[in-house]
């Protein structure tokens, strides 16, 4: 059984943190580790985006990472990467004819969409999609700062009616995907991401934070993720300054992120944006951008905060705030997307609203002065954890509407006029 999965700018083999690296890369990898060790056979398809990159890669027994060479061998915005789309699905369809076919693709993110739903329509491969980001949302949040082509609304769109099924990351999305994009709730299947419990756990607080240089009895704070504007980290770092100034607990923010491994506002602009933050907010002192770390370091950094803050203006999903409940660090979010499903507000930690630093202050002073309040979410959040976002449940969940679309089944019956409605929509190899 042998299932393509296509992430045309998200690899799994990518450094975290960066613009163009999150949780769309996490959810590929695991997925497709997870998936391998169930006996499908996995190829990733992700653009060739460096000359040094061999064609192929293993990425885990029974998965590798294909490089597909479309548009430049170099790093380009994914802003920028629709041009390219034709040049990948040919160089798909090549690849797929060669390997004897594959069961059917799950595409990630709206360009991969197109390029199934291209190779659907000339090979009759069917398809699922998981869309990461959805960009009438996106449009609704960021408005005219949004640099995504314009055509991005109508190749969703399409994508949707034309897949076999579509796989919603919380209720939010799946909200989302039928009120702004008409999708038929037959073909809907709402899976979370996860996390992997060999990756992230509790740990010897005393341990781990003499190995990320922050003082034993120190209050801290841990912001993780990519570097941009929409997930609010300048609003983590007034929230801290409120914390301190108002509330007097001094609390130290650590940030990890960017695009290299030592914090460098030339490489990762949005840095240098949060740096003047922290001055005018008189707390430089008291936030560490650390940069960017592998995932094998990333434990470490969760069990030594003390709580973890995330308050993104919305959020599909948000696979960080699942890591850090896994590590018993209890998660003041913002009550947007996937983070509301996530995190039990009063339980495993609280909800406030995004770019609300008065409101983040109050409940992080509330953890801060009660210790006993802090353990129990603590406890609470690694209990939540296990029983609902391991990778290993979501990836039966997973596999489990491959095998509705491979039967023939519900989700693959779903809308039968797609194929029609689909041929009036421009193709990616057309133009887009």
């Amino acid at each position: 059984m042998r299932v393509a999965m296509i992430s045309e700018h998200a690899s799994p083999l990518a450094c975290l943190g960066g613009v163009d690296a999150g949780g769309q890369n996490v959810y590929v990898g695991q997925l497709a580790r997870h998936l391998a060790r169930r006996g499908w056979e996995v190829d990733v398809f992700t653009r060739r985006d460096d000359e040094a990159l061999p064609p192929e890669v293993g990425w885990c027994p029974g998965a590798k990472v294909v490089h597909v060479p479309a548009g430049p061998a170099r790093r380009v915005r994914k802003e920028d990467l629709l041009p390219f789309m034709g040049a990948f699905t040919a160089f798909f369809l090549r690849y797929a004819r060669r390997r004897g076919g594959y069961a059917l693709a799950h595409a990630n993110f709206f360009m991969s969409a197109l390029v199934a739903a291209d190779a659907k329509r000339a090979a009759g491969l069917p398809f699922v999609v998981t869309f990461h980001a959805l960009g009438k949302v996106r449009r609704l949040h960021q408005g005219e700062a949004d640099a995504f082509p314009a055509e991005r609304p109508a190749i969703e769109e399409r994508a949707v009616r034309a897949a076999d099924a579509v796989i919603a990351e919380c209720p939010q999305d799946a909200a989302d995907l039928t009120s702004l994009y008409g999708a038929d709730p037959g073909t809907l299947r709402v899976i979370p991401c996860g996390f992997d419990p060999a990756e992230f756990g509790p740990m010897d607080p005393a341990e781990v934070r003499n190995r990320v240089g922050v003082g034993r009895g120190e209050p801290v704070v841990l912001q993780l993720g990519r570097m941009v504007p929409r997930k609010g980290v300048d609003n983590v770092i007034r929230g801290l300054a409120r914390l301190r100034h108002r509330y007097g607990v001094p609390a130290r923010l650590l940030v990890v992120g960017g695009e290299a491994r030592e914090p460098d506002p030339a490489t990762t602009p949005e840095l240098g944006r949060l740096m003047r933050v922290a001055e005018a907010e008189r707390v430089a002192d008291a936030v560490t951008f650390v940069g960017s770390r592998g995932r094998a370091e990333l434990r470490a950094y969760y069990a030594a905060a003390d709580v973890f803050v995330t308050t993104p203006w919305y959020e599909p999903f948000g696979i960080t705030p699942v890591e850090a409940m896994a590590c018993g660090t209890p998660v003041v979010g913002a009550a947007v997307g996937g983070i509301k499903a996530t995190v039990r507000d009063g339980e495993t930690g609280f909800l406030v609203p995004p770019r609300d630093p008065d409101a983040l202050a109050g409940r992080l002073a509330r953890l801060f002065r009660n210790p006993a309040l802090r353990g129990a979410m603590g406890a609470a959040a690694i209990r939540r954890a296990n029983a609902h976002y391991t990778w290993a449940k979501v990836a039966d969940q997973v596999a489990g509407v491959y095998a509705e679309v491979r039967a023939g089944g519900a989700v693959a019956r779903a809308r039968p006029a797609a194929r029609a409605t689909a041929a009036r929509v421009p193709s990616g190899a057309g133009g887009y």
